[in-house]
């Protein structure tokens, strides 16, 4: 392994502003040491960036800060004060906030009754003003320009607009330095464009802003100083404007980046999947896709990009027969596709949902009960399952994706977000599938982990499988994909090879096809 270069000098540098300072902070756990001597610095309204591979001691780090959990050595130091916050709610009365990557709400309640969990508006001791926080509720959601009724349920919103709540129950109260794990991971550009926008007006407002993410071009796009853990040591700090995204990736897997993004090489077979013309009405008129149709041969890997709202789930879904109302011909081994999803996956398609937590796992099952989810009826012997045979599998699959885990009858909860991927690519190869279908499969999982989700999709594919994928990342299309389709309004507007493809190619195309359907709308009037 190469040792990472000395991290840039810092004597230049005008981020000399401290406010939170933790230093030497030390964390163990039986046979573990999460945390070995770390210092971190805090920069007073700046998003200071914190990045490494799962493992490498960033939530520990961020749980430290925010009270949950508590270092065997070390010490923080709050605007040169030592500060030991027992519980997340002392850290809050120290005015440090956080936003959990795994979204932290209760399903049963409305938005502002979430927003305002345990710091109710009451009228004296017990009555609480439900209309006065819904008030409130709905400030701070247009800051957020998002037109969400307080009173809505929150198992009735989308994920991204779960995620925006998490942010606004964030900003509700003063808060002097805010912690902000993955917050992008499930909301639209646009929706990240606003949350830029909160941050800078958060910045000019002097709040410190902690930023984890494993989107890396984002990172470079908000951050103003970053550091790099792994393996739960402390390898670099520098003000953004002196590092590029090899110089990151390197510290953060400790070795060349050339290694992380390599060209998928393996032969094609024939034909396997042919979609034609399929079409999906949107609700009150016009279309959510038009007239789709593509080709995919065996051992191919086929990425789509466009922005979001293009249609690429919706395709997913059309696929997998989640969609009765949608036409077209769909055909796998030149056989028509009929049915609904058990059909689907039975006649060999299978998908793998971006939204692994509420659509991949069931969190409350073990590892073993989620993989075999979805193939249970091969394991029946008469009126039994055979313990046996799903033993054989459920063991060949964890060597074969080599999922780091101690026991499949743990909770899959307790993995970490590469190893659930694995869990969830799992569950779908035990149905045997013919095409598999990837709905983002590396959201909110760090590099490391990226490159052996990659390597499982290019062994699939050499093994003859047919593999369609969908990545907002440009470089994940550009170094896994075969072959390239944009998608943009419901409709393909490109098709790229391999050798023609590139990012600026697929950017034009996909903005090419905004622009025709902004036409389209003027053209109907607007309807």
């Amino acid at each position: 392994m190469a040792a990472p270069a000395a991290a840039p000098t810092q004597t230049q540098t005008p981020l000399d502003d401290v406010i939170l300072r933790a230093e030497q902070i030390c964390k163990y756990y039986p046979g573990t040491v999460a945390l070995d001597h770390v210092d971190f610095n805090v920069y007073r309204g700046k998003v200071n960036v914190l990045v490494g591979e799962n493992g490498a001691g960033k939530s520990t780090l961020m749980k430290i800060l925010a009270g949950v959990e508590q270092p065997n050595e070390g010490r923080l130091m709050l605007e040169e004060k030592e500060i030991r916050p027992k519980s997340p709610r002392e850290a809050e009365e120290d005015g440090i906030g956080i936003i959990y990557q795994e979204l932290n709400l209760f399903p049963n309640l409305n938005v502002s009754e979430n927003i305002f969990m345990a710091h109710e508006l009451t009228q004296g001791k017990s009555v609480i003003k439900h209309r006065a926080q819904e008030v409130r509720t709905r400030t701070l959601l247009t800051r957020l320009e998002q037109p969400i009724d307080p009173r809505t349920l929150v198992q009735n919103l989308r994920i991204g607009q779960q995620q925006i709540v998490e942010i606004a129950k964030a900003l509700a109260f003063d808060t002097k330095i805010l912690i902000m794990d993955e917050p992008t991971s499930a909301l639209s550009n646009a929706e990240v464009e606003v949350l830029f926008t909160v941050i800078e007006d958060l910045k000019a407002a002097g709040v410190s802003i902690i930023y984890i993410s494993h989107k890396l071009e984002e990172l470079m796009q908000i951050g103003d100083v970053i550091t790099v853990l792994r393996d739960g040591h402390k390898i670099a700090e520098s003000p953004m404007s002196e590092v590029d995204l090899p110089w990151i990736i390197e510290r953060m897997v400790g070795r060349d980046t050339e290694m992380v993004y390599v060209p998928p090489k393996h032969e094609f077979g024939e034909p396997i999947l042919s979609v034609n013309n399929v079409t999906l009405p949107k609700p009150g008129g016009g279309y959510l896709l038009e007239d789709v149709s593509f080709s995919l041969r065996a051992g191919e890997i086929l990425g789509v990009y466009g922005l979001m709202g293009a249609g690429r789930t919706e395709m997913f879904e059309c696929l997998m027969g989640l969609h009765p109302e949608a036409s077209g011909e769909i055909r796998v081994n030149g056989q028509k596709v009929r049915g609904l999803i058990d059909s689907r996956i039975t006649q060999g398609l299978m998908l793998i949902p971006e939204d692994r937590q509420r659509e991949g796992l069931v969190p409350e099952l073990t590892i073993a009960d989620n993989m075999l989810l979805a193939s249970l009826k091969r394991y029946m012997r008469s009126f039994f399952l055979s313990a046996a045979k799903e033993n054989e599998s459920i063991t060949r699959l964890i060597k074969e994706l080599s999922i780091k885990v101690s026991s499949p009858q743990h909770l899959v909860s307790s993995l970490s977000g590469g190893n659930q991927q694995k869990v969830v690519v799992a569950k779908a190869l035990l149905t045997s599938p013919k095409i598999l279908l990837m709905d983002e499969p590396t959201r909110g999982i760090d590099v490391g982990a990226k490159e052996e989700i990659f390597q499982i999709m290019r062994n699939l594919a050499a093994q003859g499988l047919g593999i369609i994928f969908v990545s907002t990342e440009l470089k994940e299309i550009m170094a896994m994909a075969d072959r390239v389709i944009v998608m943009s309004k419901g409709r393909i507007t490109k098709e790229f090879d391999r050798t023609e493809a590139t990012q600026q190619a697929l950017v034009e195309a996909s903005a090419i096809g905004h622009e025709l359907a902004r036409k389209d709308d003027s053209s109907n009037g607007g309807n």
